[in-house]
């Protein structure tokens, strides 16, 4: 088994919180994970790009030349990077940014991330509705492994937050459970 995700927003839309916690669940999973973290020189407001590779052999190189998995939050990473889809991919969109062409043999996913997080009270958490979401289709890992990541990551001063990102991965989780196409 091999997933090839390339992860694409704005800077500050947390495409590196939701690649860490996918390399680092892929991690405690005993898998093999390799990632290449790009942030736009723009810093803020850039673009932001992950490449995450998670296989059950050996990885060598981080590089995807063709993704499994396309996630975007914005229309200026999608455009930049729909072309890196392989035929069969699964592309999931933000939808509340991302308007998309056809792409008749890529299963497409339109998910509302930024308006659901809005209705949470945080669009910030938008990047973990989305991981629910890919949870929910390509069930590499369970809510629990990434809820474990999550409470890892926001320890200390963060801790509160834990709680809006709980709310926010089980609605993208149920978002992809009444999804219609």
């Amino acid at each position: 088994m091999t997933e090839k995700v390339i992860l694409a927003g704005f800077g500050g839309q947390g495409m590196m919180l939701l690649g860490r916690l996918l390399a680092q669940a892929a991690m405690a999973n005993s898998l093999y994970v390799t990632y290449f973290p790009s942030y736009g020189t723009e810093v803020r407001g850039g673009t932001a790009v992950y490449h995450l590779v998670i296989s059950s052999e050996e990885i060598f190189s981080p590089l995807i030349e063709e993704a499994d998995t396309l996630i975007v939050m914005n229309q200026p990473s999608y455009q930049k990077y729909k072309e890196m889809i392989k035929p069969d991919g699964l592309m999931l969109l933000n939808s509340s940014m991302v308007k998309c062409d056809l792409f008749p043999d890529v299963k497409i996913y339109k998910i509302p991330a930024t308006e659901i997080a809005s209705k949470l009270g945080n669009v910030l958490v938008s990047n973990i509705v989305m991981l629910g979401a890919y949870l929910t289709i390509k069930k590499l890992f369970t809510a629990e492994n990434i809820l474990d990541q999550l409470s890892i990551s926001l320890s200390g001063r963060k801790k509160d937050l834990l709680a809006i990102n709980k709310q926010a991965l089980e609605k993208g989780m149920q978002a992809i459970h009444s999804f219609t196409a």
